[in-house]
């Protein structure tokens, strides 16, 4: 069965495709795209697409380098 998803925020907006049955290279994949804004951050509008296994290793790649205790510095 297909599985879609999208998520926006003011900067980026988010979206995964899987479809398990399909065997097509490209076929489950996960986008970043960047929303045309009017602050500094903005760079126009540009995508990111890669594979769902590229993103399970992006990931673990943030899970194992960024910070889980948010809690105040001692």
């Amino acid at each position: 069965m297909p599985y879609t998803k999208s998520k926006s925020t003011k900067r980026f907006s988010f979206g995964i495709n899987r479809n398990p049955t399909a065997k097509q290279a490209g076929s489950n994949t996960l986008t970043i795209a960047t929303n045309p804004g009017a602050d500094k951050y903005s760079c126009g509008t540009s995508a990111l697409t890669m594979t769902v296994r590229e993103a399970s290793a992006l990931q673990s790649f943030l899970n194992d380098n960024l910070e889980h205790d948010v809690g105040p510095a001692i």
